[in-house]
């Protein structure tokens, strides 16, 4: 085939870059390199028996080719690429129009199971939201998987997917009935506005939260006219920065940026509504609100101190791509320092 297509007619978007890796619609070339892959793995596939090279033209050229015309189709299938080579495959698949849910298929190279299966499943789950919840504005996704690779979910799960469902005895595996073990994650419409005098009162509460004051530095109450004195200086101050944090409209949190004069870099402090906690949405709040920091101060360093048992906020801001730098004891408590750098963001 001298021509197949490659823009799907139900995107805007064809082309969806983090870094040096990319996904786009599955490229026809790319078609043996994928089955090879495919019949490697097959153990944790929904795949009965070893592909031929007919096999997998033929579906290229009579199922695949089809999807690139459709307004709704189906599956939508990219090849993944690094540094413009082809090293996984996947895609929205068993696409609910009506429901605006899908489930994740990604399938990397045989060789990577074992080095850069993290990374790359990182990185793909990034991209792949784009297509999901930006392009087709989906509700939700969810992964679909044999119990027979456990590292698959702690890589989904850095990603704040959540274990929803067990199907047990689900599939028969070497012998042996397996369970399928299912992941979803929900969109949040998160946005953030720049913090304003009127949210006093509101800080004040989410500030006075006991689990709030237990993770922070001081743990002792705050009166409201002391909140109320240092909150109205902070709203004048040109070395602060605050955005509120909404998920659905409401207000979820708040992250602060204070600048440090000593060493030129700011402290970034998060605090989330006790109703929006538990939710995955801290690491979402951190990367939004650190690109719109950025676009202000494009040359600024934001420094986090965080307990070193507080590993909830310690995932959170790894997984918002900040970077361990070193120990450090602040009021006479172990914690940790992470950074974060524009380029890195």
């Amino acid at each position: 085939m001298t021509m197949f297509p490659n823009k799907y007619a139900a995107l805007a978007e064809n082309e969806f870059v983090s870094g040096i890796c990319k996904i786009v619609p599955v490229r026809y070339e790319d078609r043996l390199r994928i089955m090879k892959w495919r019949n490697e793995q097959i153990y944790h596939l929904r795949q009965q028996r070893v592909l031929t090279e007919t096999d997998q033209d033929n579906y290229f050229r009579n199922v695949v080719a089809g999807l690139f015309e459709l307004e709704q189709p189906d599956q939508l299938l990219f090849s993944y690429l690094e540094n413009d080579v082809c090293i996984g495959y996947g895609g929205l698949v068993h696409i609910n129009w009506m429901d605006r849910n899908a489930e994740i298929s990604f399938l990397i190279q045989t060789e990577s199971e074992q080095e850069g299966f993290h990374k790359h499943w990182g990185i793909y789950l990034d991209l792949i939201e784009q297509v999901a919840f930006t392009e087709l504005k989906l509700h939700k996704l969810f992964t679909y998987a044999f119990d027979v690779r456990p590292h698959l979910y702690e890589a989904i799960e850095r990603k704040s997917y959540k274990k929803e469902a067990v199907l047990k005895d689900h599939c028969y595996f070497h012998g042996t009935y397996k369970d399928v073990v299912i992941h979803t994650k929900i969109k949040h419409t998160v946005t953030i506005r720049k913090a304003d005098e009127i949210d006093v009162t509101i800080t004040h509460l989410w500030a006075n939260d006991d689990l709030t004051r237990k993770n922070s530095y001081s743990s002792e109450a705050i009166p409201f006219e002391t909140h109320e004195k240092w909150w109205r200086s902070k709203m004048t101050d040109e070395n602060a920065l605050y955005y509120i944090c909404e998920a659905g409209g409401a207000d979820a949190g708040i992250i602060r940026f204070d600048k440090d004069t000593h060493t030129g870099c700011y402290v970034i402090g998060v605090t989330i509504a006790p109703d929006f906690r538990g939710k995955k949405l801290t690491g979402t709040f951190l990367k939004v609100a650190c690109t719109a920091f950025f676009a202000k101060h494009p040359e600024a360093v934001i420094d986090a101190y965080i307990k070193e048992e507080n590993t909830a906020s310690i995932k959170a801001f790894e997984n918002a791509h900040f970077i361990y730098s070193e120990p450090v004891v602040i009021k006479g408590i172990r914690s940790v320092k992470y950074q974060l750098k524009h380029h890195e963001a």
